[in-house]
């Protein structure tokens, strides 16, 4: 979540299974499309020989996502299709876009199909468990991201998202001042919300800030569907000094009804997640989002990649990978002129995580 996309984590974000777009794409190729700002990725040379399975040629592997709102997800997509090409990864793509249901059934086509290897990006647990257990028996590697499994031999990624979090609440803490009032926008029931919210309630206590309300929820248009509840939140409570939104849609909600109140002088947004349309609207004319954190959804997809190709080589050796967060202040993105992800990258070179789950014999996409 962004993700996030729910970047996240980091949704993404984490397990934001109820994140709804339609239709169900499939794709053997690397997407050559990407979002204005985001050029394409480049991959480094491999200098080390290919071990098996990679040695014998293209290896087939499926991508099973249950992706959501916002270009966070996109750009997730972009960077695993980018990383498999480089691999020389025949990867299929499944999209469920929010419907728990077919994402069962996508995952145990992905079974059925011969691939070596399944990513499961975002679901909904209780729905895809029986299909990763039944993964796992037939000796397919799994990987999942930001998704809750306690089944032996998977491996788990996701975004910090106690990290990302923490990072936000820093600046809030300076931005506000303890025992001030604030506003809350989450929603409950998603991995990656749910790890922020822990640090939320952590932080609340300790800055002896006020919670005037908590409001949220997750559609298939979940920044536009956000705007009246925050409204009617912020008409009894309007004198709030800033609303944590840790979902970059919740956020985009957050801010246009901060902006429909005439409240944007008063009230302060922090989110959570970072992409093209995030950069614009924080650093938009009177955006009062004035900091976010997150990782680079680029990135993150094609260390995914990278992790679930280290894991079929048999030289992972470890059961789970963390992509750390930064903070992103809308006063940094206006003092560095920054108005894309590809500028962020140059600017922040700590969204680089192209030393993550790697070897020199995998060509290395970087953003």
């Amino acid at each position: 979540m962004s993700r996030t996309r729910l970047p996240l984590a980091a949704l993404s974000l984490a397990s934001l299974s109820a994140l709804v777009l339609s239709g169900c794409s499939q794709s053997t190729d690397a997407s050559k499309s990407k979002d204005a700002g985001d050029t394409a990725a480049s991959a480094s040379a491999a200098t080390g020989k290919k071990p098996a399975p990679f040695s014998a040629g293209a290896v087939k592997v499926a991508l099973v996502r249950q992706s959501g709102a916002g270009d966070y997800f996109e750009q997730w997509g972009n960077g695993a299709k980018a990383q498999a090409k480089a691999l020389g990864i025949d990867l299929t793509v499944y999209d469920a876009q929010a419907d728990n249901a077919k994402q069962a059934t996508d995952l145990s086509s992905a079974i059925n199909s011969g691939a070596k290897a399944i990513i499961i990006d975002h679901g909904f647990p209780a729905t895809i468990q029986p299909e990763i257990d039944k993964a796992v028996k037939k000796g397919i590697k799994v990987v999942v991201y930001d998704v809750e499994t306690a089944t032996q031999g998977v491996v788990s990624t996701k975004q910090d998202d106690a990290s990302m979090a923490q990072a936000v609440l820093d600046v809030m803490a300076e931005k506000v001042g303890k025992d001030a009032k604030v506003g809350y926008v989450n929603v409950a029931g998603y991995a990656a919300l749910d790890k922020r919210n822990t640090v939320w309630t952590k932080e609340l206590a300790a800055q002896g800030w006020k919670q005037e309300f908590k409001v949220g929820k997750v559609t298939d248009s979940t920044a536009t569907d956000n705007v009246p509840l925050v409204s009617a939140a912020l008409t009894q409570h309007g004198d709030v000094a800033g609303v944590f939104a840790p979902y970059d849609e919740l956020a985009k909600g957050t801010v246009l009804a901060v902006q429909n109140k005439k409240l944007q002088d008063k009230v302060k947004v922090f989110g959570a997640d970072v992409s093209n349309a995030d950069i614009q609207q924080m650093t938009a004319a009177d955006s009062p989002w004035v900091a976010t954190a997150g990782t680079d959804p680029s990135a993150v997809g094609a260390a995914v990649v990278r992790t679930t190709a280290l894991e079929l080589a048999g030289q992972l050796n470890k059961t789970s990978v963390e992509f750390p967060a930064v903070a992103i202040t809308q006063d940094f993105l206006r003092e560095k002129k920054i108005e894309n992800m590809d500028q962020l990258r140059e600017a922040l070179p700590a969204l680089n995580l192209s030393q993550v789950s790697t070897a020199d014999w995998i060509s290395n996409v970087a953003h």
